[in-house]
């Protein structure tokens, strides 16, 4: 704002500010007659890039982002939170990102030198009511692809499922679709990392999943017989009381 400026939050300008009319803006809020970052308590930035790490996977952070993460922390959460469920969309185009793509409209995202996609949208098939869902149907370089999305103009029939936020290492996720056959934990159970929690089965194969930590189970929320989606939380853990 104008009032933070004539603080002196931005710095000083050169040759200073006119003290008449700063003293008339700013009155009796404090001011900065120095550089601001000089009188900054010192910053960790190297346990600010493992933390973050830690949080969003190992060489996934760069400097912009690590500078991004210090003066807005909420903000690039956000923005992170964003890029990791539908990918580095700078890479398409404004226009294309803003509208939608008309039937046999084809496209080209470079994705780096010497890679570029094309990209043709085929059609969007019908609603599925019971989940408000469409399967999307388009090409990439030639090759058919087919992509479900949810339809927000309407509201699902039957009950939705929770869906497990990945970057949140104490809810378990569903591997993959299957339905589920076997529950091995229950609730307020004290479970090991890999201990198994379900098991779920899908084209006659059966898949163990086991917990993401140690922890005491503090949700369950699947029981034998749901059907799953890639990605449907399991169960919500809690730190173990200290023995």
């Amino acid at each position: 704002s104008v009032v933070e400026f004539f603080q002196g939050y931005l710095g000083q300008p050169v040759g200073g500010f006119p003290e008449k009319l700063r003293a008339d803006i700013i009155r009796d809020a404090p001011r900065i007659d120095s550089r601001p970052g000089a009188t900054m308590e010192p910053f960790d930035f190297d346990q600010l890039r493992r933390d973050l790490e830690d949080k969003w996977g190992p060489g996934s952070i760069r400097d912009v982002d690590l500078l991004s993460a210090a003066l807005y922390p909420a903000v690039f959460d956000e923005f992170q939170s964003q890029r990791q469920k539908y990918g580095n969309v700078s890479l398409i185009p404004t226009p294309l990102f803003l509208c939608p793509l008309e039937v046999n409209q084809e496209i080209q995202v470079q994705l780096e030198v010497g890679k570029t996609l094309i990209i043709r949208f085929i059609a969007l098939g019908p609603l599925h009511k019971e989940t408000a869902k469409r399967d999307v149907y388009f090409e990439i370089n030639g090759e058919p692809r087919i992509v479900t999305i949810d339809d927000q103009s309407v509201q699902p029939e039957a009950k939705v499922r929770v869906r497990a936020d990945p970057t949140k290492k104490n809810q378990l996720g569903a591997p993959m679709s299957g339905a589920v056959v076997e529950i091995k934990a229950a609730v307020g159970d004290t479970v090991k990392a890999g201990q198994p929690i379900c098991v779920l089965s899908a084209m006659k194969m059966e898949t163990v999943v086991g917990a993401p930590s140690d922890g005491v189970i503090e949700s369950l929320d699947v029981v034998i017989n749901d059907n799953l989606s890639a990605g449907d939380l399991i169960c919500t853990l809690a730190t173990a009381p200290a023995s």
